[in-house]
């Protein structure tokens, strides 16, 4: 249920900014709504909530790490398909009191490229579990980077690109 409340909460949001925020009922790989301004310009949003105490991933989403005889060393940031991608984080804390944490994914990766504890990891030598806290989101709480997005003319002409309007009703 978090999840979905996180999705429709976030889309709820954009709403009252006057965006377009559609979810998708199925799972939809790499973004979790389909946002869109009034000139039809569309972009792709990933959603992440928790009701605990911070977001879970795997650093190999974010990272390229060799693991020899146990002892992990970062090779570097991993290639992804989508650096831009806007992902918002929301702290469900309850109604009206949520917190929405708003940036693109290359941020996300630049926070675990530069936290990621490599070498023997304590439990699992093969473990790439990392997190990321409230506390150090607080610099994303804008929703700036998004609407940045939105206007972005690459944004546009990455649409155009597809034969998709640029302009006029969603």
């Amino acid at each position: 249920m978090t999840r979905q409340i996180g999705e429709h909460l976030v889309a709820a949001e954009l709403g009252r900014m006057g965006l377009i925020a559609t979810p998708f009922a199925g799972n939809v790989p790499n973004f979790d709504l389909l946002v869109a301004n009034e000139f039809g310009i569309a972009i792709p949003v990933q959603v992440k909530a928790i009701n605990g105490p911070s977001w879970q991933f795997n650093a190999t989403s974010f990272i390229d790490i060799e693991n020899t005889n146990g002892v992990q060393r970062i090779v570097g940031p991993k290639q992804v398909p989508y650096p831009g991608l806007i992902c918002v984080f929301v702290l469900l804390r309850g109604a009206g009191t949520d917190e929405f944490f708003v940036m693109r994914f290359r941020d996300l990766q630049d926070y675990f490229v530069g936290t990621y504890k490599a070498g023997i990891r304590p439990k699992n030598p093969n473990s790439t579990h990392c997190a990321i806290w409230p506390k150090d989101l607080q610099q994303f709480k804008s929703w700036a980077p998004l609407f940045e997005a939105l206007s972005n003319e690459e944004s546009a002409l990455m649409l155009r690109s597809r034969g998709q309007p640029t302009a006029g009703k969603v």
